[in-house]
């Protein structure tokens, strides 16, 4: 019985593609936020101008 069959080939892949799309959603939420921050910084600077 060799290591690659497919039982393990396809746990391998989900792992993988499991740590894949956390790495992608906390990127997300990572662009998210500093959309919210330059938003806030943009609203306070618009403020002390006028």
């Amino acid at each position: 019985m060799g290591r690659n069959n497919e039982r393990n080939i396809k746990i391998h892949n989900d792992k993988l593609h499991k740590e894949q799309d956390k790495v992608k959603a906390a990127k997300a939420l990572r662009k998210e936020k500093l959309k919210q921050i330059v938003k806030k910084f943009n609203e306070n600077k618009a403020d002390e101008n006028n």
